[in-house]
């Protein structure tokens, strides 16, 4: 015999609320039962989007902020939301010598690395070269950096934005819902 009882969990309500706003201010409690229900997953839709979140961080022409940093700092985005990071930092073929290049980020006061590689040679050597594929968070202040201390380091990829700074996911440039 199917039974249906109250679940009462806040953290449970505030999911419900955030995830499909148009149900925001729904009075009732969650409720379980005991009887088998079929399942239609309606979260990216609920999300903001009709891409699984693996689709919707995909690069596209339109999105993507191409760098390319050489012996320089380049901030990358400074405005609030989640952004992506990829690219390849390679230290150049020199004869002796060394150099890193790294992502920082910076609240306007301080500035802490968040990925760093370091390249030295002591002889001819071949190119050495390390893929980047980082998503940050920027709050409202925040900054992203790409920096190469050197002329012995390139780092070069693109950015772009994949979320809102309220988590609403930013499709990419030229995607039309069907």
């Amino acid at each position: 015999m199917p039974q249906i009882i109250p679940v009462v969990s806040e953290a449970l309500q505030a999911t419900i609320r955030r995830l499909l706003p148009s149900q925001n201010g729904f009075g009732e409690d969650l409720q379980a039962q005991n009887v088998i229900v079929p399942i239609v997953d309606l979260t990216p839709s609920a999300e903001g989007s009709s891409l699984p979140v693996d689709l919707a961080r995909s690069a596209a022409f339109g999105s993507q902020t191409a760098f390319s940093v050489e012996n320089t700092t380049t901030t990358v985005a400074n405005t609030p939301g989640f952004y992506r990071i990829i690219g390849v930092c390679a230290g150049k073929t020199i004869s002796t010598g060394s150099g890193s290049g790294s992502i920082t980020m910076s609240d306007g006061l301080s500035v802490k690395t968040i990925w760093d590689a370091y390249f030295r040679t002591t002889s001819t050597e071949n190119t050495m070269q390390l893929d980047v594929d980082i998503t940050v968070y920027l709050a409202a202040g925040d900054s992203v950096a790409i920096n190469s201390d050197t002329n012995n380091v390139a780092f070069i990829g693109s950015i772009r934005q994949v979320a809102t700074v309220t988590g609403e996911i930013v499709n990419p440039a030229g995607y039309v819902v069907q």
